[in-house]
């Protein structure tokens, strides 16, 4: 027997139908609403000038987050032969 399921969306601010299921983030939280178009077109008039402020997250900072014992090794030792270059080069 074949069966068919229906999703219907509902407006999550007037519980009328929603046309559309719209995904956005904000202070490192994801939010997800369902709106109808009456509703979806305010939403995002709202939000036009300060998305067209902002600027999309780089990877930068992973890849600072992400430094390995070798490295920070290697950084130790460079920090090392530049403090004795500075004891030899020093007047005595």
């Amino acid at each position: 027997m074949a069966q068919r399921v229906t999703f219907a969306l509902k407006d999550d601010l007037d519980g009328g139908p929603a046309d559309e299921t719209i995904r956005f983030g904000f202070e490192g939280a994801a939010y997800e609403i369902d709106l109808s178009t009456k509703n979806a077109r305010p939403f995002r008039k709202q939000l036009a000038p300060f998305i067209e402020h902002a600027r999309k997250p780089g990877r930068a900072t992973a890849h600072w987050a992400a430094r390995t014992a070798a490295g920070r090794q290697r950084s130790g030792d460079i920090r090392a032969w530049a403090k004795d270059l500075e004891l030899i080069e020093a007047p005595g």
